[in-house]
């Protein structure tokens, strides 16, 4: 029985594996213009987002401006929020390159590292937020997939969700000032 069990479990894992049309990394790759971080996230960027709950609604608004610099593979995204109730936020990103394709992300609050693949055009983001809500603080995990557009813009989609739970969607329309 435990042989049969064994059989089951790697022919079940083989086939999901083969089922897997791409492997991280390779999906867009053939997108243009490609995402280089260090020449795209350099200067300074302005940026539009907004916060949809799962039902749809839109919930908060916002800008950045978005001050970034390289000093060989590491990177500083010095980010200034504005919301639509007026409220302010600064997150500073310091971002290591740690492959071809890799990238380490640490801010003051995230939780941990984030961990960022780009492919062609795209930048795929995880990371989890620890999230001011209600005069409390919640993890949340967030999934970010950014896809450069031409020049000078970039859109980002985010996922939030707790615990497997989808909370809602982050949009977000970048643009490198000249």
């Amino acid at each position: 029985m435990k042989i049969f069990l064994k059989i089951l479990v790697v022919s079940l894992l083989v086939l999901l594996n083969g089922c897997s049309t791409t492997s991280e990394g390779t999906q867009y790759a053939d997108q243009k213009p490609t995402l280089t971080l260090s020449e795209y996230f350099n200067g300074t960027l302005d940026a539009w987002g907004m916060f949809q709950d799962r039902s749809g609604k839109v919930v908060k608004r916002f800008t950045v401006v978005i001050q970034c610099k390289w000093e060989g593979d590491t990177g500083t995204l010095d980010e200034d929020f504005t919301y639509s109730d007026g409220t302010k936020q600064r997150r500073i990103w310091t971002l290591k390159k740690v492959a071809a394709n890799k990238f380490i992300g640490t801010a003051s609050d995230i939780v941990g590292e984030a961990i960022g693949i780009t492919d062609g055009n795209t930048l795929h983001w995880k990371y989890v937020l620890a999230l001011p809500v209600d005069g409390h603080v919640i993890n949340v995990s967030m999934d970010d997939l950014m896809v450069r557009m031409d020049q000078r813009v970039m859109l980002n989609h985010t996922v939030m969700s707790k615990l497997g739970f989808k909370l809602g969607d982050i949009s977000l329309s970048f643009s490198k000032r000249p």
